[in-house]
């Protein structure tokens, strides 16, 4: 592929600048630039935003009510949102559920789900990850049993992100204790408000509610709810995967990073000079940076085989490895540019208005809970050292 944009490329580079300045509320853009806690109003206005626009669903193709985009359309609107500090788009709905409908649901489905996903009247969550279950997926045990027209769940999810505001999430569960473990698995959607489902708080070592623990007491769910065949939802997991290993790359998300660090190391001074003038700090500021431009690389050509319809698994585990790596480097040299000041925590510094005691410069605040949450990249989403060995087994063909 030719890593070079096109002048139609550029002029869409522009047009994205263009929205994000009329756009994007300012009140929103300051929370993002300065780490506050965003709520789920802040995160649903910029959703109907972009719906409005049409540019909420950015990889979907038109007849699902996307916007047709070429996988580098994508990226540039990403970076793009990403560098004018607009709210994360929540993937579970839009990004991991949303094309496995459309690859493996079934025309009523997709009908009745994608729009709902595009409007925002349904928030989704992900039930994959149980407590014997995390890297190792295959082993989850939560299970579900048909009993004529509906299936019984019983069982447990956890690391459930954003669960408290979701209205339903999509599960995989055990259908069938016969054959390999990656067998019996099925794809089901669940209400939240159903009777038997209980959602309770993990608080991270950052201070945040962002993760729970989801049970299931006999959660009666209706049989038109699963997707795919019954004990085969081990494909759809490993595609949905796919989609969401190559999200973690955040390569907009870590270029913002990257330049608020670089903000940081020309403020903080160290003998009289700014600390980006240090020559051993300014080193590892050039390698995470010379690192984050390979991976943008890498990261268009992976998108470019996914939008032609491969399923590019070695990659996506590369992109998931590097990006989760330069994401916590990048973390963990603003907390060295900041010295003294990232060690304070204050979790009520992090909520818009704040008027207590200051913790060192303004920008401070979010250092240390961002070092904090940027811990669990490494691990979520399948572990690095589980991605290292789906790398071997993939070029290695074993």
């Amino acid at each position: 592929m030719d890593l070079n944009f096109t002048a139609a490329e550029e002029a869409f580079r522009q047009e994205v600048r263009g929205f994000l300045r009329e756009r994007l509320p300012a009140e929103l853009a300051d929370k993002v630039r300065t780490g506050k806690r965003l709520q789920r109003q802040d995160m649903a206005r910029w959703h109907s935003i972009l719906n409005e626009r049409g540019w909420y669903a950015s990889h979907w193709p038109v007849e699902y009510g996307g916007p047709g985009w070429s996988v580098v359309q994508g990226a540039i609107f990403d970076v793009e949102s990403a560098l004018a500090h607009a709210p994360r788009i929540l993937p579970f709905g839009v990004s991991m559920l949303g094309p496995v409908l459309m690859k493996y649901g079934t025309p009523a489905q997709k009908a009745f789900w994608l729009p709902r996903i595009l409007d925002g009247t349904d928030w989704w969550c992900q039930g994959y990850s149980e407590p014997g279950a995390g890297s190792d997926l295959a082993s989850l045990k939560c299970a579900a049993v048909r009993q004529g027209d509906h299936y019984v769940v019983n069982g447990q999810k956890t690391w459930t992100t954003l669960g408290h505001y979701a209205d339903r999430i999509f599960c995989l569960v055990r259908t069938s204790s016969e054959g390999r473990k990656q067998e019996g698995i099925s794809f089901l959607l669940i209400d939240m408000k159903s009777p038997g489902v209980q959602v309770r708080p993990i608080i991270l070592l950052d201070g945040e509610h962002e993760v729970n623990e989801v049970f299931f007491t006999d959660v009666r769910v209706p049989v038109e709810n699963l997707v795919g065949e019954e004990n085969h939802g081990w494909s759809c997991a490993k595609y949905l995967l796919t989609y969401e290993r190559t999200g973690l790359a955040g390569i907009g998300p870590s270029m913002a990073a990257l330049d608020w660090l670089k903000s940081i190391a020309r403020s903080q001074r160290r003998r009289g000079r700014p600390l980006s003038d240090d020559p051993l700090f300014a080193a590892r500021l050039a390698r995470v940076e010379i690192e984050l431009e390979n991976m943008k690389v890498t990261n268009l050509r992976v998108l470019a085989a996914a939008g032609r319809g491969a399923a590019p698994v070695a990659e996506s585990s590369m992109l998931k490895i590097r990006g989760t790596e330069i994401r916590q480097e990048i973390t963990a040299l603003a907390r060295r540019a900041l010295g003294p000041y990232a060690q304070p925590f204050v979790s009520e510094a992090l909520d818009a208005g704040y008027r207590g005691e200051p913790v060192g410069p303004d920008y401070a605040a979010p250092v240390c809970a961002s070092y904090f949450n940027n811990r669990k990249l490494t691990i979520f989403g399948g572990s690095n050292e589980i991605q290292r060995e789906i790398i071997t087994k993939a070029i290695l063909e074993l």
